[in-house]
Order: structure tokens, then sequence, then C-alpha cells
């Protein structure tokens, strides 16, 4: 006879005891330790057998698997209470991973996601499941990275048109509404909030536009369906120069669509890269580079105050909210950044040899470097620095050569006019 698992995860909502089935109250009945959260504890106590043991885990949820193995040491079998369906966005794949699934049943309730959209006759199929049922993540602000408890739900609705969320205390619909206004939407975006679900005083907030929901107090515990009407019609990548806001009356610093794209590619981007673009100018490359790595991010540094806040402008309206922008000369700042699978190089600011020596030191093994230059000099520099690494870093490179022609018209004709040439260094790490 095979050995039963010692520890039960059961799902409970709000409504408690009067909610649950007759399975799931014997299986709390004959428990001997129930551990949970106070609130959920509460729900279930005055029904519980006189000898059972309840361990708040408020707090102290990596010591509940030390619990769980005592009280089977003891010969009791533990019943671990979580709000709906414990497998998704619950605790269940945590105590599987610690416990191992031979050890582990799930006795799931409905998810509070499954009941918002029943009320809001939605069918949940359609949308992307995420959370910030987090700690408190702070307001969002331009250039958060991915450790901010909103991350990996901002990215989920940058690409889904649909998305539920579970929320928190602290991480609320209006603080959602906030980040998504922070981020560039706007009437594009409604939020559909339900609160309190399965009790009594159950409230339901639909159709809420951003400004709406961002100025409102939701009561807790809520969830959220977050739905975009209008999807991204834009490409990708591949955008044209003047979509991109630059230095006037002369045109700022920025790497052309055919070197953009060439040098994009040389990049050999993932869709969960970690990209470095130093001498960012107007952003270009870093923001097409951060639509390609939707699960990664990208770091991008600019010394000209002009170009910088050109290149925050352009990622408000790319809705780049997996972009860093810093306002600072290369390397200074570098440090505090992760280590990359990509880098781009764009501008040095006169550090062109320390960078390369720099850049290779950090890049991941099989990184890609890319840099583009349009005088002798830079490239010079570049090859010098980059033959003396290749025994250090075990780095190969090549140079390519762009000189591209855009058709102008000349009365009611044609011509070419021949672009400035440039040269594009890629390396790879090996």
């Amino acid at each position: 006879m095979s050995k039963q698992p010692y520890c039960t995860v059961l799902g409970i909502l709000d409504d408690g005891w009067a909610g649950l089935p007759d399975s799931s109250r014997h299986c709390l009945q004959s428990a001997g330790l129930i551990v949970g959260a106070g609130r959920t504890l509460a729900l279930v106590q005055p029904h519980l057998a006189a000898g059972a043991t309840l361990k708040d885990m408020d707090g102290k949820l990596g010591q509940v698997p030390g619990w769980i193995q005592q009280a089977a040491a003891d010969g009791l079998h533990t019943v671990v209470l979580a709000t709906g369906d414990p497998l998704c966005h619950g605790m269940a794949s945590y105590l599987v991973g610690k416990l191992g699934a031979d050890e582990v049943t799930v006795l799931p309730a409905p998810s509070t996601l499954q009941l918002a959209f029943a009320r809001f006759q939605r069918p949940w199929q359609d949308y992307r499941i995420s959370t910030c049922h987090t700690a408190d993540a702070g307001e969002w602000q331009f250039g958060t990275t991915p450790d901010n408890g909103l991350y990996k739900l901002i990215r989920a609705i940058a690409e889904s048109p649909k998305v539920a969320a579970f929320t928190g205390p602290d991480n609320n619909p209006a603080r959602l509404a906030r980040a998504l206004l922070a981020a560039g939407y706007g009437e594009e975006v409604r939020l559909s909030v339900a609160a309190k679900l399965a009790l009594p005083e159950e409230q339901l907030f639909p159709d809420l536009s951003l400004e709406q929901a961002a100025a409102m107090s939701f009561p807790d515990p809520n969830v959220v369906l977050v739905e975009r009407s209008v999807a991204d019609p834009r490409a990708i990548f591949g955008f044209d120069d003047l979509d991109f806001v630059q230095r006037q009356p002369e045109k700022g610093l920025i790497t052309k669509l055919e070197a953009r794209a060439l040098s994009l590619a040389k990049l050999g981007l993932k869709p969960d890269s970690v990209v470095w673009d130093i001498g960012a100018g107007s952003g270009s490359v870093g923001l097409e580079a951060s639509r390609l790595c939707r699960h990664g991010h990208v770091y991008a540094i600019e010394k000209n105050e002009g170009d910088a806040a050109n290149a925050r402008e352009n990622a408000l309206r790319f809705q780049a909210t997996n972009y860093t922008l810093r306002h600072g000369k290369a390397p200074e700042g570098l440090e505090t950044w992760p280590d990359p699978d990509a880098v781009f190089v764009g501008g040095s600011g006169g550090e062109l040899a320390a960078l390369i020596e720099l850049i290779l030191t950090r890049l991941k093994p099989n990184g890609r470097l890319v840099m583009n230059f349009v005088t002798l000099e830079n490239l010079a520099t570049a090859t010098t620095a980059l033959a003396a690494a290749v025994e250090k870093f075990g780095a190969n490179w090549d140079v390519t050569q762009l000189q591209a022609s855009r058709s102008q018209p000349i009365l009611d004709m044609h011509r070419m006019a021949a672009q400035n040439p440039i040269w594009i260094v890629s390396a790879k790490k090996s």
C-alpha cells in the first residue's frame, strides 16, 4: 500500500466554512496541524477539533516546510490553507518544490479570478493571469527595474491586451492605474475591480478609466481585470528615424534605420536578453531592443542632457516599461547594472578602449558587443582593443562597412542620396 501524503494544501474563499465542500471540512477536522494566514485561520477555527494545533504563517513562509516536516515526524497530517486555487499564483507550487510532489495533495477552491470573470461575464481563457500580490513596491517611476513588485504585471500588460491580476493591500488597483498612466497608457485601457468576493459586502467596479481608478480607494481584498481596447499597431522593430524625437533644429544623435537594423541583428538578441545601450542618443537602438527582448530589460546611459530627455520622451511614446535610462557618462554607474547578454555602443565619451575592456569583462559567455563608428580614429581604437582582447577574453570580432543611399525627389523624378558610411564592429565572447 502506497504511503499517503502528509500535507494537504486546501483552497478556501472568504465565505469560510460555509463555502467548503464536505471533503475539505473532513480534511480540516482530522488534521493535527493547520497552517494559514491569521485572517484565514479565523474563518475555520470554531469548527476544528479541540486538539488541533494552529500556526499563523504571516511573515513566516520560509518556516512552513519545516513545520510540516516536523508534524509528519510526529505522525500528524498538516493542512495548509490558501486563498482560492493554491496552484494559481498560490503557495502549492512552493510547497511541492520544498516537500516533493508525493507528499502534497491539493484541494482547490474556485480562484477569486474565476469568480471575477463570472461576475463580469468575461471568458477567462482570453486573459493572461499575473500578480502584484507582493511586498509594497512603491509608486511606479520611469525606468523601474525588474526587482519592483509591479514589474511582472506591467510587462504582462505590455504584452497582452487582456490581463487578470491578483492584487495586494499595497499594490492595489489604484496604484496599478497610476503606474499605467506613468508608463504612457491612456484611454485605451480599462480596469474592472472585484472586491470582497463571496462575501455579503461584495462590490464590483466595472470598466473604470485609468484616471478614475487612480483616484479611488477599493475595499480589500480585490482582484482586477485589465483590458486594452486598442492593440499596438506598430511593428516589433524597424521604425522610421522620424518616429523618434530628436534634437532640433539640427538632428540629434540617432542610429539611422539601416545601421540600426543591422546592429540589432548582430546583437543576437533573445526574448529574455539583458541589454546595455551606451551612448543612447535619442534611444532608438535601446528602445527597439526593448521590444525584441520583451522578457528582458534594457539599461541605457546618455551623457547629453538634451538627448537623454528625448530618449525618455521616446520611451513613453513606445510605452517601454522594460527600459531604464541614466543620464551620465559611462562607465560611471555601470557597476550597478546586471551582467549583459548584449551591449551596443553608440558613443563612448572618449573612454573607448577602457570601456571595451570593461564590457568584455562583464559580458556573459556567448554575449555580443556591437559598436558603431563614423570616424577612422575610433575604428582604429576599437579594433586595436579587440585584437588585444582575443587571448584574454576569447572574443571573436569582425567589421562591416555599411554605405546606404536613400531616394530623394528631384523635379518629377528621384535620385539616390548617399548617407555617411558607418563601420559596425561586432564581437562575440566565447
